[in-house]
């Protein structure tokens, strides 16, 4: 069983059955467990026809390859890959877009994270290459508490040219580097926008740098040179929140 086919996590198994229960096939609990958090979602489970089996804690170890998935187990079909075509429907029914774009996080852990702020900040989109990334596994779910199966998340083949065409859409697209002239707070956010980030370790690339219409950097008075991507992605996402808030 491919490691992509499992959902774990009382979250991420919620907003599954939630949004998208056609996908679920099967759900493993651990035994003993009946408390209020998990017996809606074995009732919402059983509304759905779907088969419900009692495990031991191991066995739901093994299946998630993880000792983090909280009793709650399920087997799901593949999420539809999101391309092009569908960021295009998406920008077509959205009169003011805000959107994410995460250069090369291959890291699932950050990925998840990243989700989860964009799915708090209200972003409608998430915008990743599809290669040099590490697109949707189990370990993504659960991380992002249910963001996952919520936000779109589009995998483009190049992303460079994805970004050049959002731009003649009308996206204003800003980068963040911590080498940018510009701060963060003196950028303005407001409008129909994305913000693009770079990888963990090397941050943008230069052709996705290039790509932007400007470069902010987040201001830092430590002594560290740089913040983990998912934390300077919530910095970048609410800033933009709080800006897009303000009554003109």
């Amino acid at each position: 069983m491919k490691k992509q086919d499992i959902i774990f996590g009382i979250h991420a198994v919620e907003a599954l059955l939630r949004n998208s229960p056609e996908r679920v096939i099967e759900l493993w609990v651990v035994q003993g467990r009946e408390d209020e958090r998990v017996l809606p979602l074995i009732n919402t489970a059983n509304q759905y026809g779907v088969s419900v089996q009692r495990s031991g804690r191991k066995v739901l170890d093994d299946k998630s390859a993880s000792s983090q998935h909280q009793g709650i187990v399920a087997r799901v079909k593949p999420a539809k890959v999101l391309t092009e075509n569908d960021l295009d429907a998406l920008l077509e029914k959205t009169e003011q877009p805000f959107l994410l774009i995460l250069d090369g996080v291959t890291d699932p852990h950050n990925l998840g994270a990243c989700l989860r702020n964009a799915d708090a900040a209200g972003v409608q989109g998430i915008i990743v290459p599809k290669d040099n990334s590490v697109g949707l596994t189990a370990t993504v779910s659960k991380v992002a508490c249910g963001a996952a199966e919520s936000i779109p998340l589009f995998q483009v083949t190049n992303l460079a040219r994805t970004m050049r065409h959002i731009q003649q859409k009308g996206v204003w697209i800003i980068g963040a580097a911590g080498e940018a002239g510009c701060e963060l707070y003196q950028a303005d956010l407001k409008g129909p926008l994305a913000i693009a980030m770079g990888a963990e370790d090397k941050g943008l690339r230069r052709l996705t740098r290039e790509s932007c219409d400007s470069i902010v950097s987040i201001p830092m008075a430590g002594s560290v040179s740089s913040l983990n991507v998912s934390v300077a992605t919530g910095i970048c996402l609410f800033e933009a929140v709080r800006q897009r808030q303000i009554k003109a």
